[in-house]
């Protein structure tokens, strides 16, 4: 997990035709901001995410004689060049800002990565294919160079294979082929381009600020950093915040080719939003399903004394999982601290924010047979009612299923307790890492997966082996940087409430409509947010549900072997995962039913009763979905 940004300033920077006509670009919400934030404020956001390294690079540029020239500068030292030596005053300047929590490669490395053509890279994500990465190499170095071999055909437009210089892919190629987890921005010096973007499902947050009249810089970072400068004159919540000043960069990979007036050498560019080259990447985006309907038949055959039985595509799934999480936790560098075989006995370098629910099960179930026995797996599980709320008694529930399944595995059930009441410092902060989503919802969301990936708790560990019930309770932080999350099984797999209540008023196609509705927007309404949150903890969130393979492996699946909402909650509800559950071993887990982060751990009904007043006035002002201190 890395934190990025970038600060264009002396450049006019205008939106092409295609992105102006997108609802994505919201550029008058940001006239009237009166938010300010130092370089420094950035900085310090991006380190929280990146706590390994900071590097900061300038790239200064200007028109000489028809042609513009650009100079590096380390950002963070004396000042390199000469700028009275025939720099002019309409020099642009791009600041790059980078910020690293290796988990790849044996060297130390430091962002911004330069090459030797003077190409910048600064990189937040992970490689799981399209690329070969061997595991002792660092995938953004690996990245940077595959990007220095691409053709520089300056207006971006480029697909395919450059014939005119030498069959060199192009920029655009490179990035639409990654597989996994990224947000990139990528200075090409031979034709002064700047690309930046995010993955197709939004697994790693980037955020824009477009350039106004107001102010007319161009920004883009991992995180809305908190002002140090200008505070906004509301809430205690919202201090040293704004939602207007920054906004999620939709999925997809954007060019900015820089070039100058003839007339007076002023710098413009204009911003050009590119569609992906991938053929099986465009399917997945598209998320069209072939069987969606049934026949009769088909339901009865699912229905029937079969339904015991392990199906195939169930099967496929669960290869397809594995698969994944194994991708998401082989041998980096997060194992080199187990020098010893002491050290390793104590080293956890993967945790699982855990519920006990269906989907935390399955994936703490494949960390099992993915990880290397001798290591731990911290089980993470948040709570604002002690050992009452849902999720704290299902989570303990859980980890002796675990413990049956693998009792050779030291499982660790880290109990985070919070108290909603005292977290008023927390909620700013938080509300700060939400940003630009701004909903009571997105808030409880937050501050339960912000305190989940901080690993600070509590666990029980048995003082006599010989009396179960003799345990004593101590302190304990999770030090893994990885944290498994289940993202994405409900979008896929029919699992939210709303699914059932679009079955019945669509059928069959109303509910893959649904489903096809969540899966397209979830980088807006969920990765950005969960990603902020949780990174900055310095962790890494994984998605095994989210895998391209996965994803095209649950396509491949007919609707009704998904789910089938004929059948009640906890069975016909994420079916096909319910069966993957059985399959290993977890047959308790298998059975229960759906419950949102907010309502397991209790935060919504605290935060309705600190902020509604009770639960049913809050239920009354559908309190999720209100956002936070408007007018």
């Amino acid at each position: 997990m890395c934190g990025i940004g970038l600060i264009i300033s002396g450049v006019c920077v205008e939106l092409s035709s295609n992105l102006l006509q997108s609802p994505a670009p919201t550029t008058e919400s940001v006239s009237s901001s009166n938010f300010v934030f130092s370089v420094d404020d950035l900085k310090f956001a991006l380190r929280r995410r990146g706590p390994y390294s900071l590097g900061s690079t300038k790239v200064i540029i200007y028109a000489k004689e028809h042609e513009l020239v650009s100079l590096i500068e380390d950002a963070d030292a004396a000042s390199l060049l000469d700028f009275e030596n025939g720099v002019p005053d309409s020099a642009g300047q791009l600041h790059f800002i980078g910020a690293t929590l290796q988990l790849r490669g044996l060297t130390p490395i430091t962002q911004p990565f330069i090459d030797s053509s003077r190409n910048i890279l600064i990189y937040n994500g992970e490689i799981f294919g399209g690329i070969h990465v061997e595991n002792d190499r660092n995938d953004g170095e690996i990245l940077l160079q595959t990007l220095e071999r691409c053709c520089s055909c300056c207006s971006g437009e480029h697909t395919g294979v450059c014939s005119s210089s030498g069959r060199k892919s192009s920029v655009l190629d490179v990035l639409s082929t990654l597989k996994g987890p990224w947000a990139v921005i990528y200075w090409q010096d031979s034709s002064k381009t700047l690309w930046f973007g995010r993955d197709a499902f939004g697994r790693r947050s980037l955020l824009v600020h477009w350039p106004t009249r107001e102010d007319p810089q161009f920004l883009l970072s991992s995180v809305s950093p908190f002002s140090s400068v200008g505070q906004s004159s509301g809430s205690e919540v919202e201090d040293g915040t704004n939602n207007h000043l920054f906004e999620e960069l939709s999925c997809g990979v954007y060019s900015l080719s820089i070039t100058s007036s003839e007339l007076n050498g002023c710098l413009f560019g204009e911003v050009k939003k590119h569609e992906w080259v991938n053929t099986m990447l465009l399917d997945l985006i598209k998320w069209e399903r072939v069987y969606v309907e049934p026949k009769p038949e088909d339901l009865h055959f699912s229905c029937g004394p079969e339904q015991s039985l392990v199906s195939l595509p169930a099967q496929n799934l669960l290869t397809a999982l594995r698969k994944s999480v194994i991708l998401r936790t082989s041998m980096y560098k997060i194992y080199q601290a187990g020098t010893s075989d002491n050290s390793q006995e104590q080293l956890v370098p993967v945790a699982v924010l855990f519920s006990g629910g269906l989907d935390s099960m399955i994936l703490a179930a494949l960390l099992n047979e993915c990880l290397d026995p001798r290591y731990g797996i911290d089980l993470l599980n948040v709570s604002f009612d002690g050992q009452l709320a849902p999720d704290r008694i299902s989570a303990r529930a859980g980890v002796e299923e675990l413990a049956r399944i693998a009792p050779l595995r030291r499982w660790k059930l880290v109990e985070i307790d919070a108290d909603l009441s005292k977290l008023t410092l927390e909620m700013k902060h938080v509300m700060t890492l939400i940003t630009p989503s701004n909903t009571y919802m997105d808030l409880n969301i937050g501050v339960a997966l912000w305190l989940a990936a901080s690993g600070y708790g509590q666990v029980y560990k048995r003082i006599n082996c010989y009396n179960e019930e003799n345990l004593q309770c101590c302190g304990y932080k999770s030090e893994a940087k990885i944290v498994l999350v289940g993202s994405g099984a409900d979008e896929q797999c029919a699992g939210y409430g709303r699914h059932r209540t679009k079955y019945r008023s669509g059928g069959w196609l109303g509910l893959h409509e649904e489903m096809k509705l969540d899966v397209q927007r979830i980088w807006k309404r969920n990765m950005g947010r969960d990603d902020r949150c949780i990174a900055d903890n310095g962790k890494e969130a994984r998605f095994p549900f989210l895998d391209e393979d996965v994803i095209r492996t649950l396509l491949d699946i007919p609707l009704w072997k998904v789910a089938n909402l004929n059948q009640p909650s906890g069975i016909g509800d994420k079916k096909i995962l319910r069966e993957v559950a059985q399959m290993l071993g977890l047959h308790e887990a298998a059975v229960l039913p759906k419950r949102a982060i907010q309502f397991g751990s209790r935060i919504a009904r605290e935060s309705n009763r600190k902020n509604f007043g009770s639960n049913r006035a809050a239920n009354q002002a559908s309190a999720g979905s209100v956002v936070i201190n408007k007018p």
